[in-house]
C-alpha cells in the first residue's frame, strides 16, 4: 500500500473567469470543490492508477467533514486524524491564461492531535510500503515535523517521497533523516544552494552538494522542458512532449504519484523516470486538478525522452 500525507489539506475552490478585474464585482459561473492539498491529489492519481492507496493528515470541521465524503466517494482509505479546528479553503481564479491563487493558512494543530497523529502514523506506516509528504505544515507544528515522520519510515523500511519547498525542505534535508525521493524545481533547486540555477549544467553542480548525499532520487522538474533526474551517481535528463496544456495545477503531484506508483511496480531507471513524468503531463492535459486519462497512460510514457547524461 501506498499512505500519502497531507498535513494542511483544503477545499480547493476554482474560479474560470473570461476577465478577473480588480476592486469591482466579478461574478463566476463556472465553479468546481474540490478534496485538495498536494498529498489528496497524489491519492487521487495513485487511485485512478489502480494503487491501494490511504491518506493521512489533520482534518477538521465541515470541511474536513466534506473531504472525508470525497475521499469515501472514489474509494481512498481515511487515515486521517480529527482535530478540533476548521480544514481551511483554498482558491484559485484562472483568468486570462494566468492563475491567481488564495490560500489560507489552516487550522492551528494542538500537541495532543500531534501526538495522536504520529502515534496513528506510527502504526499506520508498518501497513505501507511507500509514503507521500506533500506540501506545507499547519500552524502548531515545528519545521522538524517532517523528520519526525520519515524518521519512523524509515525505521519500519517504507520510502518516503518529499515533496516540500523553502525552510521546510532544507530542514527536513539537513536533518539526520534522509527521504528516499525529492522534486524539487528550477527555482526551489537554486534556493537550496543560494545560487540561481541558468543550465542544466547548474543544476548538475548543485545535485552534487552534499546536501542531497543519501536520497536515492532527486528529480528537478523544468515544467515544459522536462526534468534533470539523479539516481545514484548517474544523472539522467528527460524531455517531455509538447502538449496544449489544459491546467497545469497539480501536474507535481501528479509526478510524485507517478514514481510512487513506478517504485511499488518496480520499475528501474529510465523506465520509472519516463512514467513518474507521463503523470504531470497527463494531467496537465486535463481540466479537473489531480486527474489523467488512464488511457493515454502508454501514450505519455512513449513520449518522454530519457538520456544518461553522467
Amino acid at each position: 500500500m501506498i499512505l500519502t500525507i497531507t498535513l494542511n489539506p483544503a477545499v480547493d475552490i476554482s474560479y474560470k473567469l473570461d476577465n478577473f478585474i480588480l476592486d469591482t464585482v466579478n461574478r463566476v459561473g463556472d465553479v468546481s470543490k474540490t478534496a485538495g492539498g498536494k498529498g489528496l491529489n497524489v491519492a487521487r492519481v495513485l487511485h485512478q492508477l489502480n494503487e491501494d492507496v490511504a491518506a493521512s493528515g489533520f482534518l477538521g470541521g465541515s470541511l474536513g467533514d466534506f473531504i472525508r465524503s470525497q475521499m469515501e466517494l472514489i474509494g481512498i482509505e481515511d487515515y486521517f486524524v480529527q482535530i478540533g479546528g476548521e480544514t481551511r479553503n483554498c482558491i484559485a481564479v484562472i483568468h486570462e491564461g494566468k492563475q491567481t491563487e488564495i490560500l489560507e493558512s489552516g487550522p492551528i494543530i494542538s500537541q495532543e492531535e500531534l501526538l495522536a497523529f504520529l502515534e496513528k502514523f506510527t502504526g499506520d506506516v508498518q501497513q505501507v510500503d511507500i509514503v507521500t509528504l506533500s506540501g506545507s505544515l499547519p500552524k502548531g507544528l515545528s519545521t522538524d515535523f517532517y523528520s519526525k515522520i520519515i524518521e519512523i519510515a524509515n525505521r519500519h523500511n517504507a520510502r518516503v517521497l518529499l515533496d516540500s519547498n523553502g525552510a521546510l525542505l532544507k530542514a527536513t534535508l539537513t536533518s539526520g533523516h534522509k527521504p528516499y525521493f525529492i522534486k524539487p524545481n528550477e527555482q526551489e533547486l537554486g534556493d537550496l544552494v543560494n545560487r540561481k540555477m541558468m543550465s542544466d549544467t547548474d543544476i548538475i553542480k548543485a545535485l552534487e552538494s552534499s546536501l542531497f548525499e543519501d536520497i536515492p532520487w532527486v528529480v528537478v522538474t523544468l515544467g515544459a522542458d522536462g526534468a534533470i533526474v539523479k539516481h545514484a551517481d548517474t544523472f539522467y535528463r528527460a524531455k517531455a512532449p509538447k502538449i496544449e496544456a489544459v491546467n497545469p495545477v497539480g501536474s507535481g503531484d501528479s509526478v510524485v504519484a507517478g514514481f510512487a506508483a513506478g517504485f511499488a511496480r518496480g520499475l528501474k531507471d529510465e523506465d520509472l523516470i519516463k512514467f513518474g513524468l507521463s503523470m504531470g503531463v497527463l494531467n496537465a492535459m486535463e481540466e479537473k486538478t489531480g486527474r489523467i486519462d488512464v488511457a493515454k497512460v502508454q501514450w505519455a510514457v512513449d513520449q518522454i525522452q530519457v538520456e544518461k547524461m553522467k
